[in-house]
């Protein structure tokens, strides 16, 4: 699916993103209960609690888009109203992260500090109390996202949207514990290109919103469908 595409590339850019990138070794040190130098060295790396952290943080947005669907579905009888609005609020999202406008209340930044403790299910709580502190900062992506959920015509596919969303940003933070070391060059080197990657990502969620206004967005799906059948595996 062509919506699955967007989400999970959104879930990428988020992860890239100028207020999440510069924390996650922290954040991974402080979950996995390892040392930066450890992470480096790869001592005492232990995978599990980051796993679970990203488990926190992909049922709440999970529950987000579960949400969205079900409000979209409420209001399907103004199916035509509901489109255009979606894909006007998108491209007002998209503008804002390519820096055509600027939106001043998604423009800061809400951290949590947890005192949960240590356990099992502590890593998850911290991956909760992640999509909450900061979803502000990773607003016009995920907002999108959410928007283009509240389209979705069953509760399934607005779930299994922020499912995709949720991989795209778990995977290379789950990566970036496993291979700290890599991960700390690759910040250092990344840093000049975050303002590209997010223009980037701002131009395909205008695309998309254009796309949902004129009511084409299933339209590319078939098409992309018929250009490339091995995609229906992914559906």
């Amino acid at each position: 699916m062509f919506e699955l595409t967007i989400a999970f590339g959104a879930g990428l850019i988020s992860f890239l993103s100028p207020c999440v990138l510069p924390l996650i070794p922290g954040y991974i040190s402080y979950i996995s209960g390892s040392s930066l130098k450890e992470l480096v060295d790869k001592k005492n790396i232990n995978l599990i609690p980051i796993i679970l952290f990203t488990v926190g943080f992909s049922i709440i947005f999970i529950v987000f888009g579960a949400a969205s669907t079900f409000l979209g579905q409420v209001l399907l009888k103004n199916s035509y109203e509901l489109r255009i609005l979606a894909g006007l609020v998108i491209i007002i999202l998209s503008l804002h992260i390519i820096g055509v406008i600027n939106l001043k209340f998604l423009n800061h930044e809400k951290r949590v500090q947890s005192n949960i403790g240590t356990g099992f299910f502590s890593p998850i709580l911290i991956g909760m109390a992640f999509a909450f502190g900061w979803t502000p900062c990773i607003g016009p992506i995920l907002g999108s996202i959410l928007v283009l959920a509240s389209t979705e015509e069953s509760l399934s596919k607005g779930i299994l949207l922020l499912s995709s969303y949720s991989i795209g940003l778990a995977i290379p933070f789950i990566l970036s514990g496993y291979l700290m070391q890599k991960f700390l060059i690759f910040s250092k080197n990344f840093k000049k290109n975050i303002n590209k990657v997010s223009k980037i990502g701002g131009g395909i969620l205008l695309i998309t919103g254009v796309l949902i206004i004129t009511n084409q967005l299933q339209a590319l799906g078939f098409y992309l469908l018929n250009v490339f059948p091995f995609l229906q595996n992914f559906g």
